[in-house]
């Protein structure tokens, strides 16, 4: 078989593979979204008179949305997403491919659309994509997380500043918030996350152990 035709062929068996879990997933009623936990606001941390002690308080707080499935799935260890609150690996099989938006003839957004599709259980946002694999979360401990966030040689050369309006204002972070049918949304808000992230670094960014 001729190298173009194969190509073709397992782009079309990658794609009727996703065709299928999707229909099998649309046959079934989405289940009802769960309720998300809550987050302490910024300012039940005042009492905290340590200024590094409450600013690891904060981040630890903030830590209960970072080690979240909403963002831990899309901060895997290998080159393949994870999915569910359970974070299991990626169905069917797709990778990260050089910019983290999926490989050549299966991109993220093949089966991605610009909103979640509830019907099909499938997540959306017009720019679904993976983190970088240098901000891999899995598996690490929440310190490490914490010092891989401010390291700007692998976080994309981002300042604090930076980190803030990324955790803060950028919708594809929020739509951990608003995941849709069948997934537990992030604790607390978007807003409430953002001020958590603002207060540990105006008290110094200071990392758990």
């Amino acid at each position: 078989m001729a190298p173009r035709i194969m190509a073709l062929t397992g782009i079309a068996l990658g794609l009727g593979l996703a065709g299928a879990g999707i229909a099998r997933q649309a046959a079934t009623p989405a289940p009802a979204r769960a309720p998300a936990a809550a987050l302490k606001p910024a300012s039940a941390f005042a009492g905290i008179a340590d200024r590094t002690a409450r600013s690891v308080a904060l981040f630890e707080e903030a830590g209960k949305v970072i080690r979240h499935p909403r963002c831990v799935n899309c901060h895997p260890r290998t080159d393949r997403p994870l999915q569910t609150d359970a974070g299991t690996p990626h169905q069917p099989l797709v990778v990260r491919g050089a910019d983290g938006h999926g490989a050549p003839g299966l991109e993220c957004r093949t089966c991605h659309q610009l909103t979640n599709v509830d019907s099909a259980r499938v997540p959306g946002h017009p720019d679904w994509h993976l983190a970088p694999a240098s901000m891999a979360w899995e598996g690490k401990s929440l310190g490490d997380i914490c010092r891989q966030i401010k390291d700007r040689a692998r976080n994309g050369n981002k300042s604090l500043t930076e980190i803030h309006h990324h955790m803060a204002e950028d919708s594809l972070v929020g739509w951990g918030w608003n995941p849709g049918a069948g997934r537990t949304p992030a604790p607390g808000t978007q807003a409430e996350f953002g001020a958590l992230i603002k207060a540990w670094i105006d008290t110094g960014a200071a990392c758990p152990a």
